[in-house]
């Protein structure tokens, strides 16, 4: 198996309230697992939402990830439009390019864009899994039940798998 890491909607226009402090726990799972891909030139895809109407589009500032989260040089950034990261994108595309097979999740928000875009990658026959740690949303209880009804791996799992890729 082929894995790659999706961060989906870790962006300005979402941290407020309750839910920065669970960007923020998020931020650190993400932040403990981007050098794991990296050092084994894993594909690292960094998902951003647009919605014009809430002038969330590129040049905004609500648009730019969080402060803590910084893609690398050529890691690819996929705009969004829709709940699920490949709805009229080009993500399938590039995950079956890379030979991948196997998606971990992590971003905002657990119980709508991350939620849609596991469903997305079931239909596309793609291994979904969900990083414990790594997701966020306004409620805690909404994560929970994300996790519940989905496929998760812990860090430290998911350190030992890639190190015996």
């Amino acid at each position: 198996m082929k894995p790659a890491l999706i961060i989906i909607d870790m962006q300005q226009a979402f941290y407020k309230g309750k839910t920065a402090k669970l960007m923020d726990a998020a931020t650190d799972y993400i932040n403990y697992i981007l050098p794991l891909f990296r050092r084994k030139k894993l594909p690292v895809i960094w998902v951003q939402d647009m919605d014009k109407d809430d002038g969330v589009v590129p040049g905004n500032k609500g648009f730019d990830l969080i402060k803590g989260l910084k893609p690398a040089i050529g890691e690819k950034k996929v705009t969004k439009q829709y709940g699920n990261s490949f709805n009229k994108t080009d993500l399938e595309a590039t995950l079956r390019h890379a030979g991948v097979d196997m998606v971990i999740l992590a971003g905002y928000c657990a119980e709508y864009c991350v939620l849609s875009t596991y469903r997305g990658a079931l239909d596309r026959d793609l291994t979904p899994i969900m990083l414990r740690g790594a997701l966020a949303s306004n409620r805690q209880k909404n994560i929970d039940f994300v996790l519940a009804i989905s496929d998760i791996i812990s860090c430290n799992a998911l350190r030992r798998f890639l190190s015996g890729l």
